[in-house]
């Protein structure tokens, strides 16, 4: 069943339910500081079982001790509720 996108009221709204996400050109984003590659790649993979288990999946850029998270539900065409959710496992994961 295809997510239903949010209205950009209700984006704003979701957004005080998730620290340091922000909406830039209609994507949830946040950026992850690790103490290295090793640390990074450890999140990342982390990640990837709690996205694939959701059956959603980040845009995810890896920079050394940096890794940026961008959410979008593209068969819904804008942010949905499945994003939150993710953004919310993201931000578990990276406290492990």
């Amino acid at each position: 069943m295809q997510a239903s996108r949010l209205s950009d009221e209700d984006v704003r709204a979701r957004l005080s339910d998730v620290v340091g996400w922000e909406v830039a050109d209609g994507i949830l984003k946040k950026s992850f500081e690790f103490a290295d590659f090793v640390q990074s790649m450890q999140f990342v993979n982390r990640l990837a079982e709690a996205a694939e288990a959701a059956h959603h999946h980040p845009d995810i850029d890896i920079r050394y001790d940096k890794v940026h998270i961008a959410l979008v539900t593209h068969d819904s065409g804008g942010i949905t509720e499945k994003d939150f959710a993710l953004a919310q496992e993201a931000d578990a994961v990276a406290e492990r």
